[in-house]
């Protein structure tokens, strides 16, 4: 994956952010909302779109293009760089392939240690009780 080719296929839009910044924040436009279009991407083969379809479908529209908005700094240009971080990471997790779970059964000794601290808990807790009139 060649990260200056993936930042070039993204889009970008900038419009006014909420928050601090008093009159400021009412002219200038620092939030920046960035755009990928997973389908049309050429950065990716079809099964790493798949699986990033796949992991990445809560996130999504419905014409499969993730959105990510960035609104912490009152500048646009450390907007705009804290959103492209943001996407490369998200991007890089979600192409990881989650190893496959083998079950294991526990050993024999495990088994036997097991029961025997059954014992000694069932033991332990018999003798709180009151003794029976017998």
């Amino acid at each position: 994956m060649d990260t200056e080719k993936l930042i070039k296929e993204l889009n970008f839009k900038a419009t006014r952010s909420s928050g601090a910044g008093g009159q400021h924040v009412n002219k200038v436009s620092s939030k920046i909302e960035l755009f990928f279009d997973l389908e049309n991407s050429l950065e990716f083969s079809e099964e790493e779109k798949l699986l990033l379809l796949k992991n990445l479908a809560t996130r999504l529209t419905k014409e499969n293009v993730l959105l990510l908005t960035c609104d912490e700094s009152r500048s646009q240009h450390k907007n705009k760089e804290l959103v492209i971080q943001r996407f490369l990471e998200l991007i890089k997790l979600s192409l990881i392939i989650p190893k496959k779970r083998r079950p294991t059964k526990p050993s024999k000794a495990s088994i036997k240690r097991k029961a025997e601290n059954k014992k000694k808990t069932s033991v332990k807790k018999a003798l709180r009780k009151k003794p029976g009139l017998e």
